[in-house]
């Protein structure tokens, strides 16, 4: 039971949330649609824009103070990708002070029982949903994501994972009964009873470190996946996007504090320049569950050096598209074009390679040649992204200066295709802004150093050509079962080639896309339905988000006595 004071508070979040997590139980069951997160600017009001960009605005040039114990100093410096300064200080903690406070209220969280947790994390995730434009705003800010797509995923895409974690913690921790009598039969002796309590114990402090691409989508899922099961959770957000992980980190203080709960269960770290507290967080022994976006290189370093936690990591893969032929060329065309160009190509899940065969493939548009396909798709792509205005909406900025330079250096592997071009915002002057690059490679004589065997994250694509579809599939293969893979796409009319590409999937578990040309792309996944990762390869250990993504975060400790 959660303390008395809490009780008329949890009582009404229940009334006003039980529902909602009711509905995500059933969502997560039957793997329908559903989202009670507006996708649509238009449907948080008429001055809910205005007054998103005012609050965004506000908080520029200040500095945020969580009353975090421990606050030894003010750190900051984000720069937007689009050239504005943001100007926010953050306070820099000191983990010897901070640590322990956040275990302070952990016992409380714990006894007050997962429905409890589960409706103060919904709490949570729908004040920041009312604040939705403000927080597009710092993501947009933060990450050079154009302004529909920080306001769609940072906003209530993100907030559907976090709500879908929140129900897949319920889910597991309610599986055993929070009591049971028992009595085993003992003949003519009296039975033997005995009186259990299974209580869903916290592993202790979860570590968030987040990414600089999408810090609410992919911070959202690990957070409320340790705080509804009853961890305290300590938020290190990557430092060039911690706006909209510290907002988020105020809201959860504010909510928990009025709900009668430790406001530390949930705590920020930012880092000063050159820092890298990442490291020394991971591997404090208070520190039992760590979740982390980002690169393979640290991914790797975790898994190996913080081994007093549970780790689970997003890190990087070589996404593939197999073209074996197709019933709807131009829709396969445009729906690669515009999974290509989204966000400059800097999601985890873009396709990279497109493996078409070199004597071309069968199309309803008659039989197209390697260089055909090639050449159509990048005219696609050119077209798409033709005017100015429409080429802004889509790609964003580019993220950080490494992006811009793996960019030019993919012109010198290979035959271009499609070259980049530079595209001016009229809003944003400073804002790097560049089309992507497309490389026409040959697969007949793979190498190690192949530059389609390893990931190269931005707007590049590598269009490879391979002998035959059996080809393609072979190399699907080894990059999968080596570099790993967030999302497979394959198009084909074949049902013998489909079931090959299924069967090397399954095999390596890796996620797969079958013949989209509408408007559902390889590299979009909607939270209580798809999959993002499976843990099943090198590109990721977990999967967003499924049991196996929150059982770990508690243990079931079991209490005895005699009846």
């Amino acid at each position: 039971m959660a303390a008395e004071s809490t009780l008329p508070q949890l009582t009404a979040l229940t009334a006003k949330h039980r529902p909602t997590l009711d509905q995500a139980l059933e969502a997560i069951r039957s793997r329908a649609y559903w989202s009670p997160h507006p996708e649509h600017p238009k449907a948080y009001g008429e001055t809910a824009p205005a007054d998103g960009l005012a609050a965004f605005e506000a908080v520029r040039g200040t500095r945020l103070d969580l009353g975090q114990p421990g606050t030894d100093g003010w750190a900051g410096g984000e720069v937007s990708p689009f050239g504005p300064e943001l100007g926010v200080e953050y306070p820099h903690v000191d983990p010897d002070v901070l640590l322990p406070a956040m275990r302070t209220g952990m016992g409380a969280w714990r006894d007050a029982g997962p429905e409890a947790r589960a409706v103060v994390c919904i709490e949570i995730l729908a004040r920041i949903g009312a604040r939705t434009h403000e927080f597009a705003h710092a993501v947009m800010h933060t990450s050079g994501q154009a302004f529909m797509m920080a306001f769609q995923a940072g906003g209530p895409h993100a907030q559907d994972r976090g709500l879908e974690a929140v129900a897949y913690a319920y889910e597991e921790q309610t599986r055993v009964p929070g009591r049971a009598d028992w009595s085993k039969p003992q003949g003519k002796k009296d039975p033997l009873n005995l009186d259990k309590r299974f209580v869903a114990a916290p592993r202790g402090i979860a570590l968030v470190i987040g990414c600089n691409t999408f810090p609410t989508w992919n911070g959202y899922p690990g957070l409320f996946a340790s705080l509804a099961t009853g961890n305290a959770v300590l938020v290190k957000p990557h430092p060039r996007a911690v706006l909209p992980l510290a907002l988020t980190v105020q809201v959860a203080r504010e909510v928990l504090a009025e709900a009668g709960f430790d406001p530390n269960l949930v705590a920020l770290a930012v880092e000063r320049p050159g820092e890298g507290i990442a490291k020394t967080l991971a591997v404090r022994p208070e520190i039992k569950l760590i979740d982390y976006t980002g690169s393979t290189e640290f991914g790797d370093w975790l898994e190996t050096n913080a081994r007093q936690a549970q780790v689970y990591t997003e890190k990087a893969g070589v996404n593939t598209i197999v073209v074996d032929s197709t019933d709807n060329y131009k829709g396969m065309l445009g729906n690669l074009a515009f999974s290509l160009s989204l966000y400059s190509g800097q999601m985890c899940t873009t396709p990279q390679n497109l493996l078409i065969p070199r004597d071309g493939i069968e199309t309803d548009a008659g039989h197209k040649s390697y260089d055909e396909v090639v050449a159509d798709l990048a005219a696609s792509v050119g077209g798409l992204l033709g005017d100015d205005a429409r080429a802004n909406a889509l790609l964003g900025a580019l993220v950080n200066p490494d992006v811009k330079a793996r960019l030019e250096a993919a012109a010198g592997l290979g035959e271009v295709a499609l070259a980049s071009r530079e595209v001016v915002n009229p809003e944003f002057p400073d804002a790097v802004v560049r089309t992507p690059v497309m490389v026409k490679l040959d697969a007949a004589k793979p190498d190690d150093s192949a530059p389609y065997l390893s990931e190269c994250f931005g707007p590049v694509s590598f269009a490879v050509a391979v002998d035959s579809t059996a080809d393609a599939l072979e190399l699907l293969r080894r990059t999968v079962r080596e570099k790993g893979a967030m999302t497979i796409g394959a198009y084909t009319t074949s049902e013998e080639t489909e079931r090959a590409i299924e069967e090397v999937c399954l095999e390596e578990s890796a996620q797969l896309s079958l013949n989209l040309t509408g408007g559902v792309f390889v590299n979009q996944t909607a939270a209580f339905s798809d999959f993002h990762g499976s843990g099943g390869n090198p590109a990721a250990n977990a999967a967003l988000c499924d049991g196996a993504f929150v059982s770990n975060r508690f243990r079931m400790v079991e209490v005895r006595r005699q009846a």
